[in-house]
């Protein structure tokens, strides 16, 4: 039967796959399940609850703080992924070049990326604090500032802040991932668009951008997951302060589920999330589809 099974690819292959199937039914199956049941009830911390429908999805329609939390998702996601795009980008053809010290400068970025999240809360923390802040320093010794700047105690400040340090930590993922991506084009293409005439913004915008889009798809789709998920960097930082002006839905449903005691409504909060996880998904799905012109092949 082992013989069999050896000269079998399909079961073979189901049986590698078996404990990766696994895993991912307790850790992310059941769990998923589990969250989605618990927003149709009144589950409260100690207390299974019972079933009430739609009743927690029609509070938080209504909920002030929960459609402040979503406002701030969303505009935390967006701007904080398309700076990461940019900077990243940028970094990605810079390093792509024959520069001194290539290799050095690949290492030195990936720093940001793979410091804790905690940890680069805290630095940022004392990066903003009221009364000691680096930041604020420097610049009344420069003359361009009069005061310390209230990073995090003001609600827009607190804001642009979370997404500064959200791009400090997520550009190096985009930059070495596409800087892959650039290393995959082959030089021809480039060479011929030169022999052509091509200026270098040329190149980039008719050679580098349309090869490089099905890593772009695929990069963007995990920064967003990445950034709209976010939680420990929020809560280390501002604990979604102030007046709830850095909540995002993961540290709202965190908040209301766990120090708040409503497991049923802080489970609808992160079920809420999935549209959105969904259609960030689907774009990636969408964008790999041009992966068939690449090969010579016709898009689907």
């Amino acid at each position: 039967m082992l013989e069999k099974l050896q000269n079998n690819r399909n079961a073979l292959g189901l049986l590698f796959m078996l404990p990766a199937a696994v895993l991912l039914l307790l850790f992310l199956t059941y769990p998923l399940g589990l969250g989605t049941w618990l927003g149709f009830t009144d589950a409260k911390v100690g207390r299974p609850g019972e079933w009430v429908g739609l009743e927690n999805y029609s509070f938080l329609l209504g909920d002030a703080v929960t459609r402040l939390a979503l406002f701030n998702t969303l505009f935390y996601t967006t701007l904080a992924s398309v700076l990461k795009f940019v900077l990243g980008l940028w970094l990605a053809l810079l390093l792509n070049k024959n520069i001194r010290f290539k290799t050095f400068f690949r290492a030195v970025i990936l720093l940001p990326y793979i410091v804790p999240t905690a940890l680069s809360a805290i630095a940022f923390w004392w990066i903003y604090d009221a009364q000691f802040s680096i930041v604020s320093w420097t610049l009344m010794k420069l003359g361009l500032i009069d005061r310390y700047i209230d990073f995090l105690g003001d609600p827009w400040n607190a804001r642009f802040s979370t997404i500064f340090a959200n791009v400090w930590r997520g550009v190096p993922f985009v930059a070495i991932t596409l800087l892959a991506g650039l290393q995959t084009i082959s030089p021809s293409f480039y060479e011929a668009s030169a022999i052509d005439g091509a200026t270098p913004w040329q190149q980039f915008r008719h050679v580098t951008l349309p090869l490089l889009t099905p890593i772009i798809a695929v990069v963007m789709t995990f920064s967003v997951l990445f950034t709209f998920t976010d939680f420990q960097l929020i809560y280390v930082l501002t604990r979604g302060g102030p007046l709830n002006a850095t909540h995002l839905m993961a540290t709202l449903s965190f908040q209301r589920a766990i120090p708040g005691g409503a497991l049923g409504e802080g489970a609808a909060i992160s079920i809420a999330m999935v549209p959105f996880l969904l259609a960030a998904i689907l774009f990636s799905y969408f964008g790999l589809q041009r992966r068939a012109w690449q090969q010579g092949g016709k898009d689907e």
